[in-house]
């Protein structure tokens, strides 16, 4: 099964279309660290991430992680082997705040974009992960949280995402 992220607008998933966002920049084939552009082509996903003290655990076929405060993810490109990858909090070391204040990272689903060996530079923390307002991202894929949901119950370990 693949997620379909057609436009800047449109996510679709077999008969199912959803309203969704993208960088703000639009997509592209050469991704660089803070373009504020989504990587185009067709990635894996990795597990599911979610506020235990804020949505009860989803139905999903995903592993489901509760987000920690100590969770982040590395953007910090003088850190080659932590770079786009889950660490634990450093302060010294430049990364996303999983357990944020805010609502986005609720529910997050990273994209395997850059992420077997990643290359520091181009392009870390790129996930799908809730909106309410479908303004633009750095370069995520954003739903609204009803349409995250009914995503949660289609896909499965294996499924892909593909962005055009």
């Amino acid at each position: 099964m693949t997620i379909l992220v057609k436009n800047k607008h449109t996510l679709q998933i077999d008969a199912f279309k959803f309203n969704c966002c993208i960088g703000k920049n639009g997509s592209t084939k050469s991704k660089k660290e803070g373009d504020k552009k989504s990587p185009k082509g067709t990635f894996e996903i990795e597990n599911l991430y979610f506020r235990k003290d804020r949505i009860e655990k989803p139905l999903t076929l995903l592993k489901c992680i509760p987000i920690k405060k100590s969770m982040g993810w590395c953007n910090d490109i003088r850190f080659p082997k932590k770079y786009n990858k889950l660490f634990k909090i450093e302060k010294r070391i430049k990364h996303e705040r999983l357990k944020r204040k805010d609502y986005k990272y609720d529910l997050l689903i990273p994209i395997k974009y850059n992420f077997k060996k990643p290359i520091t530079g181009l392009g870390s923390c790129i996930f799908i992960h809730l909106t309410k307002d479908y303004k633009p991202t750095a370069g995520c894929i954003a739903l609204k949280e009803k349409d995250f949901l009914i995503l949660l119950k289609l896909i499965k370990k294996n499924s892909k995402i593909k962005i055009f």
